[in-house]
């Protein structure tokens, strides 16, 4: 992976450069970054260029020998650690290995996904994964031995957060006393669960959100949308990648959701019951799965419209589309009313959940928003 390939984060791409022309590598690094951030592309972009035979002043080569093999993650010197469960395919004792084969999968096509996106690939069902005892000796293992063509081995660990409290103390006493020309990367989104005895034996580098600028670019570059739909969803995204990809598969959903909402609001508003009946008839032909989806984008909504309400718009996440709506809309969504349609909303998404019978479901929903819109 180049750094050409990483998503804005211009100023750290320039800083981790600069640690190799200098020479001042630490054998220890902390790439910290929220969901979205790309703290895992940069960390391998990072160690790609490290072992680049013919760097670039701005990025490795991408074509000698080194730059492949870490192109398609199967460099010798290259190592990965990241949380697993036991599956229908892995019964016991799982560490990273069992799964190296998704892994270069998935971030070859795409380094930016989280951890319950990676628990979904490996099938692990509602599990929650972790960095096991097992999964620390076999880091033992790999880091005793030898490079094979690169100066450095690489162990890129992503959500270190994820170590039981053996593999993290074990991975301490590797920190403090390292295999000779070995690089530990650990990438991380919660620095608070992470031992602070390894925090101090690491340098730590901050990866901020992406800047909403960076986003809409590549989403015009490489998703062919229009500026307007790249600007609605980088401004949705907030600073994270993952949330934006994300945004751009359910787009179709979102404005069909939005249409519902818009109906739903104004007809509750003119109290016009019999067209909300008909209303929840078409709701009702949905599936269930459609029917939560409409509920938590509502949920969204409203919150959205109270903080337009409050005048907060530096921290209101609505598309163009939606914000046209909202101007006139949020004067109806205010303190006297926005924790009763918060809490409405939230029981009809609960009681669809549970299987309740949804035309009675929303039926309900669409009555009591008769009575609350207006107060």
């Amino acid at each position: 992976m180049q750094f050409k390939e990483i998503v804005g984060q211009h100023a750290i791409k320039e800083r981790l450069i600069h640690t190799v022309k200098e020479n001042r590598i630490s054998h220890a690094q902390l790439f910290l970054g929220s969901e979205g951030s790309g703290n895992l592309a940069l960390s391998i972009a990072y160690a790609q260029y490290i072992s680049c035979e013919n760097k670039l002043e701005n990025d490795s080569c991408g074509v000698c020998s080194s730059c492949l093999k870490f192109k398609k993650l199967i460099h010798p010197d290259l190592h990965f650690v990241f949380p697993v469960a036991t599956s229908k395919t892995v019964k016991k004792d799982p560490v990273s290995d069992d799964y190296i084969n998704l892994w270069r999968k998935q971030v070859i096509e795409n380094p930016y996904f989280n951890e319950s996106k990676w628990y979904e690939i490996i099938d692990v069902e509602n599990k929650q994964g972790n960095i096991s005892k097992n999964e620390s000796y076999e880091i033992l293992r790999k880091l005793n031995l030898k490079t094979f063509e690169s100066e450095y081995k690489f162990m890129i660990i992503w959500l270190p957060e994820k170590m039981n409290a053996f593999a993290a103390n074990k991975l301490l006493k590797l920190i403090e006393e390292p295999p000779a020309k070995t690089l530990f990367l650990l990438v991380s989104e919660s620095i608070e669960q992470i031992l602070p005895t390894i925090l101090s034996r690491t340098q730590l580098i901050k990866i901020p959100k992406i800047e909403n600028e960076n986003i809409r670019a590549k989403l015009c570059d490489d998703f062919g949308l229009s500026p307007q739909e790249s600007e609605d969803i980088a401004h949705l995204a907030n600073g994270n990648f993952f949330t934006a990809q994300n945004l751009i598969d359910t787009s179709n959903e979102e404005h069909y959701n939005f249409e519902q909402f818009t109906i739903l609001m104004r007809l509750s508003y003119q109290r016009k019951i019999i067209d909300l009946i008909n209303w929840v008839d078409e709701i009702a032909r949905l599936g269930r799965e459609k029917q939560k989806s409409f509920l938590a984008y509502a949920i969204r909504l409203v919150r959205e419209n109270f903080m337009l309400n409050l005048n907060k718009k530096e921290i209101v996440y609505l598309t163009h589309e939606e914000y046209n709506f909202s101007e006139k809309f949020s004067l109806f969504i205010n303190n006297k009313n926005v924790g009763q349609i918060y809490e409405t909303l939230n029981k009809a998404h609960l009681d669809i959940s549970m299987n309740a019978y949804n035309k009675i479901v929303f039926l309900d929903l669409a009555l009591k928003i008769v009575k609350l819109i207006r107060k």
